[in-house]
């Protein structure tokens, strides 16, 4: 028997290859399919089951192409409806994986359907717990996110998430090795820890919502403090749930490439973002006026979810050469399928003819400090409320990114501004944004505030501890 972790860092969801004595089940696999399907012909394993713990909702499923490319059926845990073939498994079903068992577990709560997988080796010994969205490490799911399909309110989730851990997980050994689906990072929770394999034992003692004395303090711990969840989550569920294009025919079209000519007809004709994934010190050096920037080496798709919002929204794609794929198969993995193609040669090629470009008056942290007024009060941090809350520039207005849409429509255009974020990826997002809206009128703080911190002269009040949010 092995067990093999597939981590994604940029998502922060665990994936799993099981193989037994010639057999293979994945559980909760990624869009792109072809890495498990080599992986298992390398091995000399044939893939038997595709394992689903829930109807995700941050990320698509490569369960449905994965099962058409192998034979493989998928199977989901009771009061599951997908739109599709699938084997919907009573509680306490067990699957035999060549000499070792999978039960299914119903543990619902974070959704109605959520189960959890229990791996029994060729003895009945209980060995692993593939815990999905019902139990992380420091953490459990959500209760708040299937609130309208299951018409339940957060807190009647939170109950039954309750029972399924207190009667199902909880009287489970401790040796057991708990595997989640997502780590420190994921918006499926609020508390996850880095690590993403723990022992049941050691969660039964430091996991918070684990420790509550009963059933009322435990909804109160896990409903407290959840932030909205992303826009882009139903939309994600509904194509775990329903279906979506193969992930070759996205790829296809993604990988399209337009010559500069061809990528500015597209713009003029079409409703498509342009989307520069490049880093955001190339990006404010210059880019295609209007273009949003995203780079493809931070939290890259979470974001694209949560800004653009509607995964069918077309897009065009600016890449850093020779990450053209790489960019659309990220997209793709949050459903994002309308990708019309990308720019031939990137940036470079489309100033080599040209055409109209714009910068971002991005500077060092050094001349903030020079140019710093606190009286003037010109100051947005793009980070979230928990960061500003702990540390920020004296007289600085938290603007958290996500709700860029929101806060955008007060602003006075003509005020001169500084923005800032932890590092300078979010505050060039959100630079980009507000001049594809035609506010012009700001510097950008490159290195974000740990730079800012490192040039403050201590003895002053220009860093400011714990200053309510203005």
């Amino acid at each position: 028997m092995k067990i093999e972790q597939i981590y994604t860092g940029c998502l922060a969801q665990g994936a799993y290859y099981i193989t037994s004595n010639g057999e293979a089940a994945i559980i909760d696999p990624l869009r792109e399919v072809q890495p498990y399907i080599d992986r298992a012909a390398k091995d000399g394993v044939k893939i038997k089951y595709i394992f689903e713990t829930h109807f995700h909702a941050d990320f698509v499923s490569g369960h449905l192409d994965l099962s058409k490319k192998t034979g493989a059926p998928i199977v989901y845990g009771p009061t599951a409806n997908p739109e599709f073939k699938s084997i919907i498994a009573l509680d306490g079903e067990e699957f035999k994986l060549g000499d070792v068992t999978i039960k299914v577990l119903h543990t619902p709560g974070h959704t109605m359907e959520s189960s959890c997988f229990l791996l029994r080796d060729e003895n009945g010994k209980d060995i692993a717990l593939f815990s999905g969205d019902t139990l992380f490490l420091g953490d459990v799911g959500r209760p708040d996110l299937a609130q309208k399909a299951a018409s339940m309110t957060q807190e009647e989730l939170a109950g039954l998430l309750y029972e399924s851990l207190t009667k199902k997980i909880m009287p489970l050994a401790d040796d057991i090795t708990v595997y989640p689906a997502h780590g420190a990072g994921s918006a499926c929770g609020k508390n996850m820890m880095k690590e993403t394999v723990d022992t049941l034992g050691n969660q039964k003692k430091m996991n918070y919502a684990l420790n509550q004395p009963n059933k009322e303090e435990f909804i109160k711990a896990v409903t407290d403090g959840l932030l909205p969840p992303p826009a882009y989550f139903p939309m994600n569920v509904a194509m775990n749930k329903k279906g979506y294009e193969s992930f070759d025919k996205v790829l296809s079209n993604g990988m399209r490439a337009l010559n500069p000519d061809a990528f500015e007809a597209a713009v003029e004709v079409t409703d498509a973002i342009v989307l520069d994934t490049r880093p955001a010190a190339d990006f404010a050096k210059g880019f295609i006026p209007r273009s949003i920037s995203i780079g493809i080496n931070g939290d890259f798709a979470p974001w694209v979810g949560a800004l653009v919002k509607d995964v069918k929204q077309s897009l065009l794609i600016i890449a850093p050469l020779g990450m053209e794929e790489e960019v659309v198969t990220r997209l793709s993995r949050v459903g994002f399928d309308n990708i019309l193609g990308h720019l031939e040669g990137g940036f470079e090629a489309w100033k080599a003819t040209g055409k109209e470009t714009d910068t971002v008056d991005r500077i060092p942290a050094t001349q903030f400090a020079k140019e710093f007024d606190v009286k003037a009060g010109n100051v947005i941090d793009v980070r979230r409320e928990s960061e500003y809350r702990a540390e920020h520039v004296d007289e600085a207005f938290n603007k958290p990114l996500d709700q860029i849409n929101n806060w955008f429509i007060d602003m006075d255009a003509n005020k001169p501004f500084y923005i800032h974020c932890a590092g300078g990826y979010r505050s060039m997002i959100a630079a980009s944004i507000l001049k594809s809206r035609g506010v012009h009128n700001f510097k950008e703080v490159e290195g974000g505030f740990k730079s800012i911190a490192e040039t403050a002269v201590p003895k002053t009040d220009y860093v400011c501890q714990s200053k309510l949010q203005k």
